[in-house]
């Protein structure tokens, strides 16, 4: 149905919308009025329907979901370059989406689509006006898809399923669709790894890694791993430039009561006025902190961090051996072809 450059083709068009949203919601962020007033009520609706939409993280969102459909390189990593046949008996591979951040449902939408699948999305009650303009860009731009693809709110006629929640909704998830073929996603965070051999520019692009999406994402670092001795306002001087969080009403909420509740137990943090450091060994930290744990040994902590894989969807670091390790500033940029547990989503739909 469609050739490897049709599809090429097809998504850099696709890539042009994104982009042209993502500069709608870049001058909303920046105070300027936009040109298309249409493009402008889609952002101001998305950040009413979820309060953590600010139009910055939707402007970046789209930018980096433009930047990797026009690259060619990147398509050809995950979908291959043998085109699209779309099969006479199309399985109804039912996708749950999460809401946490702009479009993160959209790459499972893409997947199914583009392996020849039926797709049924049940889109996330935090991010449906996002999702549903990005569905009727992908219809739009690929016409036949159009009678592949179902908005759902039950998935009783799913016969494949892709779930993304936490790991109470996983033990439900796996309740009803265990016995059919699936990918059901858990709870996990990222970590980072220093050395103190970080250069100033590393050190601003964790700021990335932690704030970016209000640091709601899986793939953003709730944890550092520091080595003894560390100096930590070696970190916050750096941080300085992503204070604008605090102006978010949800993260500065969540800001204060956590400030309030660590204050009354007189736990030693450390604050600068939008962020909290506490030491302590659990990977996952609340919204406006971040936990951080001194190492001595490099060799024995990547042994550690191996052993929680399953918690852990990347290491930010400057070196490799680490789960899924990635660089300073680029967790929340991961490639087409960096699937999210590492679980390749598109070798498990054309097994079907």
């Amino acid at each position: 149905m469609f050739d490897f450059p049709e599809i090429v083709n097809g998504f850099i068009r696709l890539s042009e919308k994104f982009s042209e949203l993502a500069k709608v919601a870049d001058d909303l962020h920046h105070g300027r009025t936009p040109e298309n007033p249409m493009l402008e009520t889609l952002v101001i609706r998305s950040r009413s329907e979820n309060g953590w939409f600010d139009a910055s993280e939707v402007a970046f969102a789209l930018s980096e979901w433009s930047n990797a459909l026009s690259d060619q390189t990147q398509i050809e990593g995950w979908i291959g370059t043998e085109g699209l046949r779309l099969k006479e008996n199309p399985v109804k591979v039912g996708v749950i989406m999460a809401g946490n951040i702009p479009l993160v449902g959209l790459h499972d939408a893409l997947s199914v689509l583009f392996t020849g699948h039926f797709l049924m999305a049940k889109l996330s009650s935090d991010d449906k006006v996002l999702m549903t303009w990005a569905l009727d860009q992908v219809v739009e731009v690929f016409p036949p898809l159009k009678d592949r693809l179902k908005v759902v709110e039950r998935l009783n006629d799913a016969e494949a399923v892709i779930a993304t929640g936490s790991d109470n909704t996983a033990r439900y998830f796996d309740y009803y669709f265990g016995k059919k073929p699936h990918i059901i996603r858990k709870n996990r965070t990222s970590v980072a790894v220093l050395t103190g051999d970080e250069t100033t520019e590393q050190l601003k692009a964790l700021g990335e890694d932690l704030f970016r999406y209000f640091g709601l994402g899986c793939r953003n670092v709730t944890k550092l791993y520091l080595p003894k001795g560390y100096n930590l306002d070696l970190i916050f001087g750096q941080l300085v430039d992503f204070h604008y969080v605090i102006n978010n009403k949800k993260y500065g909420n969540n800001y204060d009561y956590q400030k309030a509740i660590y204050l009354m137990n007189k736990d030693a943090l450390i604050e600068n006025g939008f962020v909290m450091f506490l030491e302590n060994e659990k990977l996952n930290s609340a919204v406006s902190m971040v936990h951080y744990e001194y190492y001595e040994d490099s060799t024995k902590l990547a042994k550690q961090l191996q052993e929680m894989e399953e918690k852990i969807q990347c290491t930010v670091s400057l070196h490799e051996g680490y789960p899924r390790s990635v660089g300073f500033g680029e967790a929340q940029r991961p490639k087409l072809s960096q699937y999210a547990d590492g679980v390749d989503t598109v070798s498990f739909l054309r097994s079907l």
